[in-house]
Formats: structure tokens, sequence, C-alpha cells
């Protein structure tokens, strides 16, 4: 997932590089990032709370991936492909 969102992100106009290129690739490695977290965890709810704030990444590519279309970025289609992986990678 994180290879697909990376895509798009060195796609985007120079003057976005450090701000939506950047945050994208943040959110993406997030998710991913606190899905191992939580399975490295002893605790059935210390696993869910990690989980949860993997589940709030994928919700904050959603609006990244929003943006780029609003401003023209991606396609429509494009967006909601990468938004449904984000949120397979969620399922824990």
């Amino acid at each position: 997932m994180r290879s697909e969102l990376y895509k798009p992100s060195l796609l985007l106009p120079d003057y976005e590089k450090f701000e939506l290129a950047s945050q994208l690739r943040r959110a993406a490695t997030s998710v991913t990032g606190n899905i191992a977290e939580g399975s490295g965890r002893f605790g059935y709810q210390e696993n869910a709370q990690i989980c949860r704030q993997g589940r709030g990444s994928v919700y904050e590519i959603r609006d990244h991936l929003t943006t780029c279309v609003d401003q023209c970025y991606d396609s429509l289609e494009e967006a909601r492909r990468l938004e449904r992986l984000a949120q397979r990678v969620t399922k824990c």
C-alpha cells in the first residue's frame, strides 16, 4: 500500500512536494507502522487501540486524496482505487 500511495505523491506539482506529498507519504507509512506495532503488542486492548490509530491515518489519506482530486492532480477513479486499498489494510 505504501508504494502505491507514494506513486501519486511523486507526480504532484513541485509546490506540493513539501506539503501535500509529504503528508500523504507520512499517513501511508503511519497506517502500516501502526499495524506492525499493534501486532507486536501482547494485549488485545493495546493492539485494538493502535489499529484504531492506523484507521485514523486511513481517513487522513482519504482527505489527502480528495484534495488531489479537487485540485485535478489525480483522477477520481485512481483516488477511489487507492482509498479502497488503504481501507483493506486496516482490517486488523
